[in-house]
């Protein structure tokens, strides 16, 4: 299995704190980035806004909006079980309010918005119209912008959850499935394995146009259904099964039967499934860098997303490190922690294995720590942990750095 090692930069308060026990972060905080109706600019004075309802959205960014597919996603985000949104909200500035928003403005202003959230976790960006009748461009979020969200959710060990293209819909009827693939996208590398894509839409009743049915990205609702696993489950779950079930919704664009998923599956590409007697379920957990010929580590959304809440949670609960001298007293003092954080997540059924020794394992001692590392003043863990799947250790690594004066 291929290591794997990850060094973010890490922004460091000079707050000394004798507590060495490392919480964990929340899973499923998730931001939206689109137009809405009214409400602060994502880049603006108030900045983006984390809500805990679609009510408060309403109060916030306005009601539905035709114009604003972000307020579709967010209530189907809440609907299916989401409890925290981060609302980042755009518009074209060389235009009016409801202009279609450039890829430029969704990747500058969307990124120089997300650096001021403290912490998401999940990331959708609907497409910038659902109308049937604009350009197949407009139903699509750009490629462009995927590519570079899904790099800067790497960063930012967050999950991007991306809406399958329109032509797939006309692709999957006419039964032709090898134009179906998740290399359209164009994300490639590490990135893939923070993103994820679900097929195919969901149609809606359209309170807003009489109620007719309508084509939905299904992103928001999504999201919601992670969010819901992780509170009843816990993030090593993965969002999909019999329990996986998407509410608030018509149907599906297409009906897609067990033969035609097993097509698709393999490639990296998740589908929804509308079962008898059951309803409509996620059918699928597998990230970007999911297609077999990959065996790629983090092939499993759960098993990415373990990894994420893990290396997340260890790097804010150990900057304490960066303030003590680093020899084999603090290094004890990390393995101690990090060890304690594992142990929690091993009894809660978070790993394989029956032992803690089989489940997972901590290392911060000069195996980790050169000489040169002390003299930089640099603090490297290795946390290796079996994931729910037949697989070796997967293996993460945290530095923790003092920054130069």
């Amino acid at each position: 299995m291929p290591d794997r090692p990850t060094y973010p930069g890490t922004h460091i308060e000079e707050i000394l704190t004798s507590q060495r026990t490392i919480t964990g972060v929340p899973t499923s905080i998730t931001a939206f980035i689109g137009r809405t109706v009214t409400g602060p600019m994502g880049t603006g004075e108030g900045g983006t806004v984390i809500i805990k309802s679609f009510a408060e959205y309403e109060q916030i960014f306005g009601e539905l909006s035709l114009d604003s597919p972000v307020s579709y996603a967010v209530r189907d985000f809440f609907l299916n079980g989401g409890t925290s949104a981060v609302i980042v909200r755009l518009v074209e500035p060389s235009a009016a309010g409801e202009a279609r928003l450039s890829a430029r403005t969704y990747i500058d202003d969307g990124i120089a918005a997300l650096d001021k959230v403290n912490l998401f976790n999940l990331l959708c960006i609907p497409p910038d119209s659902f109308n049937p009748q604009a350009p197949e461009s407009d139903r699509d979020t750009d490629n462009e912008v995927y590519q570079a969200l899904a790099v800067y959710c790497v960063k930012r060990r967050a999950m991007l959850i991306l809406d399958s293209p329109v032509r797939w819909t006309e692709s999957a009827r006419r039964g032709a499935f090898s134009e179906i693939q998740p290399t359209d996208f164009g994300i490639e590398g590490e990135p893939g394995c923070n993103a994820a894509v679900y097929f195919p839409r969901l149609i809606e009743a359209d309170s807003l146009n009489q109620n007719r049915p309508t084509v939905m990205p299904a992103c928001g609702a999504i999201a919601g259904v992670f969010a819901r696993t992780d509170d009843s489950r816990g993030v090593w779950k993965a969002p999909a099964g019999m329990d996986a079930g998407i509410s608030g919704i018509l149907q599906l664009e297409i009906n897609l039967i067990e033969e035609q998923s097993g097509i698709l599956n393999p490639l990296g590409i998740n589908c929804l499934r509308s079962l008898p007697t059951i309803g409509t379920v996620i059918w699928g957990a597998r990230t970007l860098r999911g297609a077999d010929v990959f065996s790629d580590d983090y092939k499993y959304v759960p098993v990415r997303r373990l990894a994420l809440f893990i290396e997340e949670s260890i790097d804010r609960g150990t900057k304490w490190a960066v303030f003590e001298p680093n020899d084999e007293t603090l290094w004890e003092q990390i393995r101690r922690s990090v060890a304690d954080f594992m142990q929690n997540l091993f009894r809660q059924g978070a790993f394989q294995g029956i032992t803690p020794d089989e489940a997972y394992f901590v290392r911060c001692d000069d195996s980790t720590i050169t000489p040169e590392d002390i003299e930089q003043e640099r603090i490297n863990i290795t946390v290796g942990f079996a994931p729910l799947k037949p697989a070796e250790y997967v293996l993460i690594q945290i530095q923790q750095m003092r920054l130069q004066s």
